[in-house]
Order: C-alpha cells, then structure tokens, then sequence
C-alpha cells in the first residue's frame, strides 16, 4: 500500500523529508547526526539502524536466505539476489548516454564511463600509473611487491598476474 503525502505528518527539520511514523523519522535522523548506536557484537563495527545491523550480521554467520528460483544460487541479501536475477533476464537498464552501451548494474555503467572520460583515479603510490580500477592498481602493486600469488599446476613456476599465468601455460599445451 502506497502511504500518501497528506498522511506523511512527521517532517524532517533538516531536509524536510516526511514520514508516516515519528519512529521512521526518528530513524532517518541519523542520517544527518551520524549516530551509530547499534553496535555489532563480532567486529564493533557500528550502523545508525538495527535494521542495517541486523543486514551486516549475516557477513559472519554467512547465512544465505534468499534462493535464486531459477539456479538455486543463494545470496545473503534480497538485493543481491535482485542484482543476480538480470543474469538470467538479460535485462540491461542502464545506459551510456554517449555510446548506448547497455549494461545490467549502475556500477558497470560507472566503470564503463571511464573508457569515455579518461578518468583513471587509481594511481599508484610507487610509480604514478593510474587505473581506471581499484583491481588493475591492485594487480599492478605485484610488480613493485614482487609477490607471486598464482602459481602453474604443472612445473609450480609462480606469476604475478593471473594472465601471465593464463599465457604460460600454453606452452604446457604445445
């Protein structure tokens, strides 16, 4: 049921946002003050509302109560599982307004984006490369760490990078 403006008696002092219940406005108030009273009794970490809390605990019970009806994967959240259904829709709703690419999630769209921008905001703090993505700066601190975390099967040779290793065993192939 869709609750009507002229039932929304309770305002917002702050942004003047309205409500049906003094309790939602009450929680929508930490929005604005930053109050995190609900406190996660595993990490301490804090939210403004139970609800968000209640959300964050399932990262350490790693309960997953949200089945996909059509492959039965299981997501942790309502909203995952929404995100996971385009997957199988091909639904695509967000759109480059310079390229008319289309794509299932806003985040892709965003990183997208940047192939049209230029914008690299990943930079690295050794050398100054830039990335359009957190990911290619973290594959990239390899070369300057010298860390080698994929390692071949076969001959055990370890790479950097998961597509050096991808190139190397090909000559296992030959």
């Amino acid at each position: 049921m869709t609750i009507h403006m002229e039932e929304r008696k309770y305002t917002c002092t702050v942004c003047s946002k309205k409500f049906a219940k003094a309790s939602s406005l009450k929680a929508h108030m930490t929005a604005h003050t930053g109050e995190r009273q609900y406190a996660c009794t595993i990490c301490s970490k804090r939210f403004t509302q139970a609800g968000y809390l209640k959300q964050h605990m399932t990262t350490h019970t790693r309960e997953k109560r949200y089945p996909c009806a059509i492959c039965s994967k299981r997501f942790t959240r309502a909203g995952n599982l929404k995100q996971h259904m385009t997957t199988h829709t091909g639904e695509r709703k967000f759109a480059c307004t310079i390229c008319s690419k289309r794509f299932a999630l806003a985040g892709h769209l965003k990183q997208h984006m940047t192939t049209h921008t230029g914008e690299r905001q990943y930079a690295c703090t050794i050398c100054s490369k830039s990335f359009t993505q957190a990911g290619s700066l973290n594959s990239h601190m390899t070369i300057h760490t010298g860390e080698r975390r994929y390692p071949c099967t076969i001959c055990l040779k370890r790479f950097s990078q998961a597509g050096s290793l991808k190139r190397h065993k090909a000559i296992h192939r030959e």
